[in-house]
């Protein structure tokens, strides 16, 4: 999707100050050891395409890929679907979550840090049909749930594993599914 001006501007400052960084510390250290700082860059990249926020506190631009999440889940819900919505960063999922509830949509959350007892009684209440949209952390929810309450999913940032993205994925197809679900 395309990124507004703001984030546009935002984003390519970054990638040059980024660039510059990492071949420095390529041309010191070599490939080898200057791995983490090539997938420091690329992550912080990710991060700003997702919402610039994530990186840089106070941003107050817009978000190409947030605008265009709210349009589809504009859609989904009026046609009904209830859906499980993914992202390997919390502080995205936080940001969506007052996106979505400032505008009436009712949400549960799951990641990390909730506790093991709580995560089954979020999962039952979604079942049960409360909420439309249930906001997980991809590590959180990649396994050992079953939200056959919900019928469609989406991965708001793909993962570096595509595997676990459709382990994710995979906690809508469940027994007990009786719609067809999509992704």
């Amino acid at each position: 999707c395309d990124m507004p001006p703001e984030q546009k501007s935002v984003y390519l400052a970054a990638a040059m100050q980024l660039k510059e960084r990492v071949e420095r510390v390529l041309n010191e250290k070599g490939i080898g050891r200057g791995r983490m700082e090539v997938l420091s860059a690329l992550t912080q990249l990710r991060q700003i395409c997702c919402h610039p926020a994530l990186c840089f506190e106070g941003y107050a631009g817009g978000s190409g890929k947030l605008e265009l999440v709210e349009q589809l889940l504009d859609s989904l819900l009026e046609g009904g679907h209830r859906v499980l919505l993914f992202s390997q960063f919390t502080s995205m999922l936080a940001i969506l979550r007052r996106v979505l509830e400032a505008g009436g949509v009712r949400t549960l959350y799951l990641d990390g840090k909730t506790p093991t007892g709580q995560r089954l009684e979020l999962v039952n209440r979604f079942n049960a049909g409360e909420g439309q949209v249930f906001l997980i952390s991809l590590k959180a929810g990649g396994a050992g749930l079953n939200l056959t309450g919900a019928d469609t999913v989406v991965h708001y940032d793909p993962w570096w594993n595509p595997a676990a993205e459709d382990q994710a994925t995979d906690r809508v197809h469940r027994i007990g599914q009786e719609r067809s679900g999509q992704v």
